[in-house]
Formats: structure tokens, C-alpha cells, sequence
């Protein structure tokens, strides 16, 4: 196994438990101590692990980790999203796309598709588009830059969201919770989300199912403001119900 997956094993390990310990880690990937205590430096590093005696903790922030770390996590599971999701969308649509490492996916996805038009606040996005798709249109928010996140944020980006009205909106989040609240670690990740729901016809949420029953730091809307939920895997009867209630289309492969 390569480090960089073993680190992802870890990240996943800590957002489901929010403790993991030394010995525990190096048994379970049959690696030294040593070795996972250099993991957890690494995940430190990248602000997503706060080391402690014996082990790490999950670290609190209020900001969504850097792109470059968000497109290496949970890849296989966002690459089923995006395939579901891209069965959604139609030749000729109109999309806007957050930026999301999921949304991210769902762009690649898309190939093959004629005459969209998307408008996004992410660079990643647009770099993607640089150069392919002569039939697609593509609009940029503008805005303020945030290089972690790799995305324009601010009045300007979420006025011109506000501008526009489009078929869908293809968002991600942080998590999903029992009370209905799909949230977000940044506020202005919020923002952008919710200017695109409000600007659209239709709202696809787009999630892995490592999300579900998580909570993160702000609530970006709740679920009766959600047309069709995408994820990889079925979440289990409880969900399906409780999506069910809400109105919400579930839209799985129905493995478990």
C-alpha cells in the first residue's frame, strides 16, 4: 500500500472514530509505529489531524482543506457519484457546479455531452475546460482567489451566481445529518452553495457515503431544498425513508 493511501485509511479511520491511536494503526496496516506516527505529522500538517499523546485527534476547522487534498480522498467513491450524476444531466443543460473536489468529478464525467453551459467558481474547473468542449460555454464567477481551495469566493462570485438561471445545480458538502442539514466548514462555501440553489430549477446534491451522519461547522440548506441526492452506496433503510419524507430522489448504485 502506498502512504498516500494508507494516510487516506487514516483521515477516514479519524472522521468516523475522532481518535485513532499508534499501536492500533500500525498493526492494522502492519507497519512500524514509527511510520504512522510520521502519517499523523503529515496529516497534522495539512490541518486535518491534531496529534496527541498516544495518537491524534480529529482536528476542528472551520475551513475546507485544500483542494489538493480533497480530489485524493475517497476517489473510487466520487468517480461512482460522477457517473450517476453525469446520467443526469442532458445535452444542452445549463449547470453551475461548486467547487467541489466531487463537482470536479462530475466535470470529467461529462464528456461526451453537447451544448452545456456551465457557470463555476472554481479554477480547477475552468482549467479542466481549457482548450475541450468548443460546444460548451463556460463562465467564471470571479471574484476573491483562495489558493488553498482553489476557487473565487465573495460578493462578486456569488452576485453573478445570483445573475443567472440554470437547469441544475450540482453541489457537494461536508456532511449530512439526521435533522435534515447538509453543512459546510466555511462560510463562504456556503455562500456560493447557496446562491447556486437558489439560481437553479433543480439541485442535485452529490455526495459520497462517508458523509452521511456527519455535521460539519455551518448548515448550507436542508433537504426539503434538495431535488435528487447522488451517492455510491446505498445509505440503508432508515435514510432511504427519511429522504423519502423530504421529497428527495435517491440515486445509488444500491450496493451497501
Amino acid at each position: 500500500m502506498l502512504a498516500a493511501e494508507r494516510r487516506n485509511q487514516i483521515l477516514e479511520i479519524l472522521r468516523r472514530d475522532e481518535r485513532v491511536l499508534v499501536g492500533p494503526l500500525a498493526e492494522q496496516f502492519d507497519v512500524s509505529e514509527e511510520t504512522i506516527r510520521r502519517d499523523l505529522a503529515n496529516l497534522e500538517q495539512l490541518g486535518l489531524a491534531a496529534k496527541c499523546y498516544g495518537g491524534a485527534t480529529l482536528a476542528e476547522s472551520r475551513n475546507a482543506p485544500p483542494f489538493r487534498v480533497r480530489k485524493k480522498l475517497n476517489v473510487e467513491e466520487k468517480k461512482t457519484v460522477a457517473s450517476l450524476t453525469a446520467q443526469l444531466v442532458d445535452d444542452g443543460d445549463f449547470l453551475m457546479l461548486d467547487d467541489s473536489s466531487t463537482s470536479y468529478f462530475v466535470l470529467r464525467a461529462l464528456h461526451g455531452k453537447k451544448g452545456l453551459t456551465i457557470v463555476t467558481n472554481s479554477i480547477e474547473i475552468i482549467l479542466e475546460l481549457s482548450g475541450l468542449h468548443e460546444n460548451w460555454k463556460v463562465v467564471s464567477t470571479g471574484g476573491n482567489l483562495d489558493q488553498d481551495v482553489f476557487a473565487f469566493f465573495g460578493r462578486q462570485a456569488e452576485e453573478t451566481i445570483r445573475s443567472f438561471h440554470v437547469d441544475k445545480a450540482i453541489i457537494s458538502c461536508t456532511g449530512l445529518d439526521f435533522d435534515g442539514q447538509f453543512t459546510e466548514a466555511g462560510i463562504e462555501n456556503a455562500n456560493i452553495k447557496q446562491a447556486m440553489m437558489a439560481s437553479s430549477r433543480e439541485t442535485i446534491l452529490a455526495m459520497d457515503s462517508h458523509k452521511f451522519g456527519r455535521t460539519a461547522f455551518l448548515s448550507v440548506g436542508n433537504l426539503r431544498q434538495i431535488d435528487v441526492l447522488v451517492t455510491d452506496a446505498d445509505p440503508g433503510q432508515e435514510w432511504r425513508e427519511f429522504l423519502a419524507e423530504n421529497h428527495v430522489r435517491l440515486v445509488t448504485t444500491g450496493k451497501r
